[in-house]
């Protein structure tokens, strides 16, 4: 019964090939919650496959109806050993996007889970199946080798994630006394570099919208009608190069955020935003004067996301009579939230575009949180990894992408602390989608060990608040 029993026994776990079997029998489930003809699914995955394996290790278990109607069924599941012990709240989403599946290469089937070397294919493999899988594991394994945890735990397995969490918010509201915790604790997203850890503390928001231009009924004729009729293409593209200039630097003053701090900025010097797979960074791309860390953890991002005027795969010699543009603000804690679309409405406005609608998009998303990076928690979270990997694992203050971090911070009033069990080259939301075998396995060490940790000493763990 010590530390590095349970780490052998879950190398032992990977190696043997039964995490490997287990991934693929949650990848078979085609679970994607953007696809209404799959919405049996997300019911079947948590009745066949989560419900059962928890209550094996002694959780009590239910699963709930979203209270959207637009989402899909979220399970709670309980170990509580003492309730004066400390409680760990985790977290996956056992939804995915959608297949793609004419678009993945020859041999390869989003709901198959394929070896290649070093690499497991298949959709959910990175977000979220994989990393999910992990955690529970790891808390088995500390179970089977100690007799008991040592601390409670709860967890949410919620079936939406990849439509914006719908209902995810009212059902926390709702159950806020039933999932009471000390910490969050759980994983998605990328590490930095696949070898070394990564930790964070929230992440970036998001908003998407569309920008659309409507002139007039109908197209016309290029040749009779070129040099008479406004091209909508062309003015939605400057009214577009008013928000961003030519290297993306965002143009409206109010979304230049406010909490680039001498401490984020300190937290950010010298972790790596190019090393690994991935297309190679644009040096001469964002705000000049920031690092690229800075750009990407620090600061706001606006990208255009699909255009359309006319029909592209099918052109004619006439003028369109519309032009739309869909684009995504991603921002960071500072960032006045509720004035994102009003703001880009007097931008535009002020630079003679008035006849530019604004359309929000339907897709709920989230909103920026960030923890401190001096947090109890955290330093906790980083000695235990540190502990089991051998080196300091990166931290960063949030992650670049979007998650319902702000469900645990603000509706359930959580330190939250993630980390990451894939790495940036995984292709999630795109065909072939994947995880490396050797960083799956070097999770699955450090989360027994930080698990391990929790029960071990019990006087090292932050103080409960």
């Amino acid at each position: 019964m010590t530390r590095d029993a349970a780490i052998e026994r879950i190398s032992s776990y990977f190696d043997n090939g039964t995490f490997q079997s287990e991934l693929a029998e949650l990848v078979s489930h085609e679970t994607e919650s953007q696809n209404p003809e799959r919405k049996e699914e997300l019911g079947l995955y948590l009745e066949k496959t989560m419900q059962p394996r928890l209550e094996a290790a002694g959780f009590t278990c239910e699963i709930f109806p979203n209270p959207n109607p637009a989402g899909g069924p979220l399970l709670i599941g309980e170990r509580i050993e003492d309730p004066a012990l400390t409680t760990v709240l985790t977290y996956g989403h056992g939804d995915v996007i959608r297949a793609q599946t004419e678009q993945w290469r020859e041999g390869l089937h989003p709901f198959k889970l394929v070896e290649e070397g070093e690499r497991l294919y298949g959709r959910g493999t990175a977000d979220n199946k994989g990393q999910h899988l992990i955690n529970i594991a790891a808390l088995e394994t500390v179970l089977a080798e100690r007799g008991s945890l040592g601390f409670n735990v709860k967890i949410v397995i919620e079936m939406s994630e990849e439509t914006g969490s719908a209902g995810l918010r009212e059902f926390f509201n709702a159950q806020k006394d039933r999932l009471s915790a000390d910490v969050l604790i759980a994983s998605d997203g990328p590490r930095l570099q696949p070898d070394r850890p990564t930790m964070f503390m929230g992440s970036r928001g998001g908003i998407g919208f569309d920008l659309t231009l409507e002139l007039r009924e109908g197209a016309h004729h290029s040749g009779n009608w070129g040099g008479l009729l406004a091209d909508p293409a062309m003015i939605l593209s400057h009214a577009l190069a008013t928000i961003c200039d030519r290297r993306g630097q965002i143009q409206i003053p109010e979304w230049r955020p406010t909490s680039l701090t001498d401490d984020i900025r300190a937290a950010l010097k010298d972790l790596p935003v190019s090393e690994g797979d991935g297309p190679e960074v644009n040096a001469d791309w964002g705000e000049e004067s920031l690092t690229p860390a800075e750009r990407v953890y620090g600061w706001n991002s606006f990208a255009v996301l699909a255009m359309t005027s006319g029909v592209p795969e099918a052109p004619v010699n006439a003028i369109s009579a519309s032009a739309r543009a869909t684009c995504q603000l991603r921002y960071v804690v500072g960032t006045e939230t509720d004035d994102i679309l009003p703001a880009l409405r007097r931008h535009l406005d002020a630079n003679g575009y008035e006849d530019v609608k604004i359309t929000p998009q339907d897709r709920g998303f989230f909103a920026a949180t960030r923890l401190d990076p001096n947090h109890p928690w955290v330093a906790y979270v980083k000695n235990s990894l540190t502990r089991t990997a051998g080196q300091e694992p990166h931290v960063l203050p949030n992650l670049a992408g979007s998650l319902p971090n702000d469900t645990f911070s603000e509706v359930l009033e959580l330190p939250t602390v993630w980390v990451p069990h894939s790495y940036r080259g995984c292709s999630q939301h795109a065909p072939n989608e994947h995880v490396l075998k050797p960083v799956c396995r070097d999770a699955l060490q450090v989360m027994a060990g930080l698990f391990w940790d929790i029960g071990a000493d019990k006087d090292a763990v932050p103080a409960k608040i």
